[in-house]
Formats: structure tokens, sequence, C-alpha cells
């Protein structure tokens, strides 16, 4: 009797253990920045739960700028620490985090569904070291309603552009009223500023880790930018003007063309905006001559070198990353995909009409320099760029000290 009582006892236990375990067989924890809607994100990573059971993912959020972002995660990775399994990415850093052997390459991914940008972005020596999350890039917003007022289409040059801020402000004579906003404080922007033309003229700064600097391009560059600030078709400070000051102007009715990346879109239709509905976007012009040319954005997802759950997390990863998701995010979170497919579905254009626009602006963009030593490099062009607009340097002496520095660090 006793012994049939704890068999008994020993059956109902497994059975009520098979119906209900405790833990699940596998935690994850997802690190996201608190700006790119993890709420959102939960809802996607609810349906990866969904479709493996036993396996949870948790969120943890923090930094709303890409710098406090790096920071806490560099303190992260230096201490070896395992609590985090999956990291977004800004799509300067794959290839810092990967030299440091801070995540996990991804074996046998075909990179050729994604955007080529991203494929390029994410591929370090041969390796694919993330995968995309979302895509972004600069693109020219403009005052759809002045550009109709005068007869004049979205400039293809910059010269073109020039020539239509001179005939709207000729008209309009509103001195509250900018010609062209863009990134001159030594910010990450500024980068991207200069790259926009030196890229028109068909240069490249690094190919396969090594300098390929071109000085004459270079001087083209910061001239060109110089001279909307001498021509009074930028503002005097712009050397102060920093990212969201651009999108503030504009929102405000303030400019005619602003040079901004896709976020300022939907704050530029919101319910404190005086431009709704009188917003145009399109690509970025080129210098005479030369091709059109763009700064590739997004964010990408990292498997942490440390994480005790590798096959799971590149698991995770993979979803994340899929059509599905992008396409989740997109009609969700009005965030650009990373496939081109997508930029013509139908759902997608029904929930943000403008990611028509979008797409061919975000095929063409390029990445900033792909090099583990990124941060210097930035710090070289952002620094240079915003002495010249603030008429500390000249365009060739400043040409001339980018050169100097970067063949320094890229050796």
């Amino acid at each position: 009797m006793h012994k049939s009582v704890m068999v008994g006892a020993l059956l109902s236990a497994s059975i009520f253990g098979l119906a209900a375990p405790a833990f699940a067989d596998t935690e994850l924890k997802v690190y996201i920045s608190s700006q790119h809607q993890p709420q959102v994100w939960r809802q996607v990573l609810d349906k990866f739960e969904a479709a493996n059971p036993g396996t949870k993912v948790t969120i943890e959020t923090g930094g709303n700028t890409s710098e406090a972002q790096a920071q806490y995660l560099n303190t992260i990775m230096s201490a070896k620490d395992a609590s985090l399994d999956v990291l977004i990415l800004d799509v300067i850093r794959p290839a810092q985090f990967a030299a440091a052997g801070w995540t996990s390459p991804f074996e046998g991914k075909d990179m050729s569904v994604y955007l080529p940008a991203y494929a390029e972005a994410n591929t370090v020596d041969g390796k694919v070291v993330a995968l995309p999350a979302f895509a972004d890039s600069m693109f020219l917003y403009y005052r759809k309603d002045l550009l109709e007022k005068y007869g004049i289409q979205p400039p293809k040059t910059w010269d073109e552009l020039k020539a239509a801020v001179k005939k709207i402000n000729g008209g309009e004579n509103n001195p509250d009223l900018q010609g062209l906003s863009f990134q001159g404080k030594a910010i990450e922007g500024a980068v991207c500023t200069f790259l926009l033309p030196y890229w028109s003229q068909g240069k490249n700064l690094v190919d396969n880790g090594k300098l390929t600097f071109d000085k004459t391009a270079a001087v083209n560059s910061l001239k060109l930018w110089k001279s909307f600030v001498d021509e009074g078709v930028s503002k005097k400070n712009i050397a102060e003007v920093a990212t969201d000051d651009t999108r503030k102007e504009f929102q405000a009715g303030n400019v005619v063309f602003a040079v901004n990346w896709s976020y300022a879109w939907a704050q530029s239709q919101g319910k404190d905006s005086a431009v709704v509905g009188k917003v145009g976007v399109t690509r970025l012009p080129a210098v005479a001559g030369g091709e059109q040319a763009t700064c590739l954005g997004g964010w990408e997802w990292g498997v942490s070198a440390y994480s005790k759950n590798q096959d799971a997390a590149k698991k995770l990863v993979s979803f994340l990353s899929s059509q599905e998701a992008s396409k989740h995010m997109a009609v969700n979170g009005s965030l650009l995909p990373t496939y081109s497919p997508l930029y013509q579905d139908a759902d997608v254009l029904k929930a943000a009409p403008w990611f028509a626009d979008a797409k061919q602006v975000v095929e063409t963009a390029k990445p900033r320099p792909v090099t583990p030593r990124y941060n210097e490099v930035s710090e070289v062009i952002r620094t240079t760029v915003n002495a010249v607009l603030a008429g500390v340097t000249t365009p060739e002496d400043g040409a001339a000290q980018i050169e100097a520095r970067l063949k320094r660090i890229l050796r």
C-alpha cells in the first residue's frame, strides 16, 4: 500500500511537471535603445516566442543617442558580461564590435536578400558580423508649397538648389526664411555632411580598410558647404546646428530645404508642425556632373560573443532581421525596411505612403567608412568640417588636415 501511494505521487508529479514546466528552457535578453520603439519590437518578439516554445525573450532598454548606447555597451562588453544575448547597434559600429571580439559571426548567411548597403556595412573581412534591424538614410526635405508657388522642380544638383533658394527668398522677402539647413556642428551628422558631395564626385574614403583619400574632392566638398554660408543660402551660425535643430527649424516653417534623416518626416506631419501637408522628400542633390549620393543610417542586430545561448540568439536575430519582422516594423513603427520589395508592399504604403519616395534614396545610400577605428575617423572629419564652417580653417587647409590625420589612423 505504501509503495503504491509513493508511485502514484511520483506519477502525478511527473504529469504535472510535463503539463506546466516551471521555467523556460532558454532565456534571452535583447538590448534595444529606448528611442527605437521597444514596445513595437515586443510584438515581434511575441511572435518569435509563439513559434519557439520554451524560449523566453526579455528586453533591456537604454540610451537615447548612438553615443550613449555605445558607451553602455562598451562597458558591458569590456567586462565580458554574459547578461545580454542580442544587441542593437548603430550601422557604424558592427566593424568595431567585431574587431574587439564582442560579437559572433553568422556562418553561411545570404546577405543578397537585403538592400546592398546593409550587406556591405555588416560584412567585415568576408564575415557577416551583424544582420540589419531597419534602414535609414539622409534625405532632402523641401517645402512642396513654396516650390509649386514659384514653379520650381525639386533640385537634382546643389547649384539648382542655390538657384531655387534665391528665387524663393527673392519672392517671399522673409528674413526668417532660411534656404538650406544641414548639420554643421561637430557631431556624427557632420561626417555625412562632408561625405555627401565627396561621394557625389565618385570618390571613396576607405576601400577594404585602406585609405583612398582624394584631396581635390575633399576641398570641393568643404568649399561647397562654406559657399552656402557665404552666399546667404544657409545661416551664418550653421557651425552650431545639430540634427534636431534642422528638424525643429524646418518643422516651424523657417526653412525651404533641409538635409535630415527619416525620423524628421513623422515629426513634420505631427500636431505641432507648421508644415503638415507641405513637405516633399527626395534624393539629395549631386555636385555638377556627379552622381546623387546619400549617407546610410540604420541599425543592426549583433549576437554577443559572451552569450551562453549562441544558437538560440542567432535564431532570434535571423527572425528579427527577416522580411516578416521588417514589414511589421514598417507598418506599426514607420521604420524603413531593409528589403527592397517592401517599398512596394500595399500594407506598408497604406501605413506610410512616403516610403514610396524613400525607396530610391535608401537603395543608393552609402555606408560611412567600415573600419574598427571609425571613432577616430569620425572625430577628424566632424571637427574639421565644423572648423571650416565656423571660418576658423580654409577648405584647403581643412582637406590637408583630414588627409594627414587619416593617414596616421588608417596606416
